[in-house]
């Protein structure tokens, strides 16, 4: 049994047991449960049911492994060539780590 669910403006498929990395959710504590609702889509053994816009009842239960973790460095590089000008900007995105304990529907 898997199921879609949009979490933070992403969608990702959610199955029990499956890690998630998700943009930082501020008010999550390491060890904590979070709920999510706004289920696109289930898929029980086969029997699919999509949801306008979302499945009525569904819903996605997590626990936070680690409430913040950095992604990798992204180093953004501008120059304007023979005009002497160049400028570098490092970013690191903040995630949140879930793993997912079950989908219910």
């Amino acid at each position: 049994m898997y199921a879609i669910v949009e979490i933070n403006g992403q969608q990702f498929k959610a199955e029990a047991g499956k890690k998630l990395f998700v943009h930082h959710i501020a008010d999550a504590e390491n060890g904590s449960t979070v709920e999510f609702d706004k289920v696109l889509l289930v898929d029980n053994d086969g029997n699919i049911t999509v949801g306008t816009p979302t499945v009525e009842g569904a819903k996605v239960v997590c626990q936070v492994v680690t409430s913040l973790v950095k992604g990798d460095k992204v180093l953004i590089f501008h120059k304007k060539r023979r005009k002497g000008y160049r400028k570098l900007n490092g970013h690191r995105q903040q995630f949140t780590e879930l793993t997912i304990t079950e989908v219910l529907a």
